[in-house]
């Protein structure tokens, strides 16, 4: 019965990601709209395989590895991805229009400085809810092995090429777009 559960939650996760993009390309149009640029656009497809990948792998590991419900660890895992898609969520509407899953900056439009983007020491929370919900889903239901390969791939994903990229675009926007809140994500 928890394996099924456990596809429930990983099918409303799949549901809540075309829910991302529904909202990316309506912001996408917003931002072009408005001499929108993007960058990094050879990133964005392995992005997305990557984000499907760990969707299929949870499913494909708790099907073929019969990995067993632990609640000492499925629990706490479940509030962690509870909590990972709360501070997603926080992001998008702190981020308004200038939320986007791809690399999208509108010259002069401001930088944000409220919300979960306030906080000097964390500049990047989108992706703290990415970390967090690629390491807590798996471990729902004991999918450790896709939740290392997850973590190491989105790692590099991460630290080697969005985050680069995303910094490059805005420091290019003015010099007040370095600060910890920013438009684009």
């Amino acid at each position: 019965m928890s394996v099924t559960w456990f596809t429930v939650l990983v099918l409303a996760t799949g549901l809540e990601r075309v829910a991302e993009l529904v909202v990316s390309t309506r912001n996408a149009r917003w931002a072009f709209a408005r001499g929108g640029r993007e960058t990094g656009r050879g990133h964005f497809g392995p992005m997305v395989a990557l984000h499907t990948g760990l969707l299929l792998a949870c499913l494909v590991e708790v099907h073929l590895a019969g990995r067993a419900f632990v609640p000492a660890l499925g629990w706490p895992a479940l509030a962690l991805v509870v909590l990972a898609q709360a501070l997603r969520w926080w992001c998008i509407a702190t981020l308004g229009r200038q939320w986007n899953t791809r690399v999208v900056v509108v010259p002069g439009a401001p930088t944000v400085t409220r919300g979960p983007y306030r906080l000097r020491w964390l500049r990047h929370p989108n992706y703290v809810a990415v970390v967090l919900e690629g390491v807590a889903l798996p471990l729902v239901h004991g999918c450790w092995v896709t939740a290392v390969v997850f973590t190491v791939l989105n790692a590099v994903l991460l630290l080697g090429f969005r985050i680069p990229t995303e910094e490059r675009a805005l420091r290019g926007l003015s010099p007040a777009a370095t600060g910890p809140g920013r438009p684009g994500r």
